[in-house]
């Protein structure tokens, strides 16, 4: 389904030509902006792009027929097909990866720079991957979020915070892959708890956040251990997870109509839900709920919305 509000749509990518667009969007931000690594391939073709891409769907948001924001989704099948999450890469989230039913991954989030003041564009995001979650029933979403650079010690206040306060319970837990490191990157650098508990002030360890990271707080998210230096993408990366039954009861209101509507999504039988690499507030229902928690992410912008079913709900196959 394709969202749009007036010249403004959401949506999977449909064609080759709107994929080599997202790709060409990440390597602006990524790349030219963030300093992330580039082949002499991608830098020829002004593309960031890996191994994982092959497979993976892409939802943007169109402007004038321009990608002006994406986000990069790989479920399970997907992942089979390329041996595994690019998670996997960074953190063991063989737990995870138990549960049954459908999963997906979100990764690669990105807004073009001159839309980054127009809120309209996030949420425009957040309310095609809310759509997604539902119409694929997806039980589990994962990911990382991130930071710019490789001194995790610059965010000591807020990456610490997260350890002595939201670490994910053991039974889901995800575990950094320090191994994995870049040669000359010192493990030591993926600890969490690089203050001790006492020196923590919360509102500099909230000042030090992402919005998004602040984002899946008031969500109820809960995080991995360690933290992941990506060298190559000039980042360091904490894993993020949500169980939608412990989504913050004021969100459920507002999504569902009462606070504890989501009570009875448990765990068990692999029914979870989480949050990666973006803000996503996810429901189960009719459309009619769906509709209203689409409505409440683009708020004052939702008079304008409208819902067109989409018979093209996949691209047209992996490049």
């Amino acid at each position: 389904m394709a969202i749009k509000v007036r010249d403004y749509e959401v949506r999977l990518t449909r064609n080759k030509e709107e994929r080599r667009q997202v790709r060409q969007l990440r390597y602006e931000v990524f790349v030219e902006e963030e300093g992330a690594s580039a082949t002499e391939e991608q830098k020829n073709l002004r593309e960031e792009y890996d191994s994982h891409d092959r497979f993976a769907e892409y939802m943007a948001v169109f402007h004038n027929g321009k990608i002006v924001g994406t986000y990069r989704i790989i479920d399970r099948n997907a992942a089979e097909k390329m041996g595994g999450f690019y998670t996997e890469s960074e953190f063991n989230i063989s737990k995870i990866k138990r549960y049954s039913g459908n999963v997906a991954e979100m990764s690669r989030a990105c807004v073009a720079k001159e839309y980054r003041e127009n809120a309209l564009v996030m949420r425009m995001l957040w309310a095609g991957l809310g759509e997604y979650v539902v119409r694929r029933k997806i039980m589990i979403l994962f990911g990382v979020a991130s930071w710019v650079g490789t001194k995790p010690v610059e965010s000591a206040q807020a990456i610490s915070y997260l350890y002595y306060n939201h670490l994910s319970p053991l039974s889901l837990r995800a575990t950094v892959l320090s191994e994995n490191f870049a040669e000359g990157v010192n493990p030591k650098l993926s600890r969490m708890n690089i203050l001790p508990k006492e020196f923590i002030d919360e509102n500099d360890a909230r000042h030090q956040m992402t919005p998004l990271i602040k984002g899946y707080l008031r969500l109820g998210a809960t995080f991995g251990k360690g933290v992941f230096i990506d060298k190559a993408f000039n980042s360091y990366d904490v894993f993020v997870m949500l169980q939608t039954k412990k989504i913050d009861a004021a969100y459920q209101k507002h999504f569902l109509g009462r606070e504890n509507a989501l009570e009875d999504f448990d765990v068990k039988d692999g029914k979870m839900k989480t949050l990666g690499k973006i803000m996503l507030f996810p429901v189960t229902g009719s459309f009619k709920i769906v509709r209203a928690f689409l409505e409440f992410l683009l708020r004052e912008d939702a008079a304008d919305a409208e819902y067109i079913e989409d018979s093209k709900d996949s691209e047209d196959g992996e490049e």
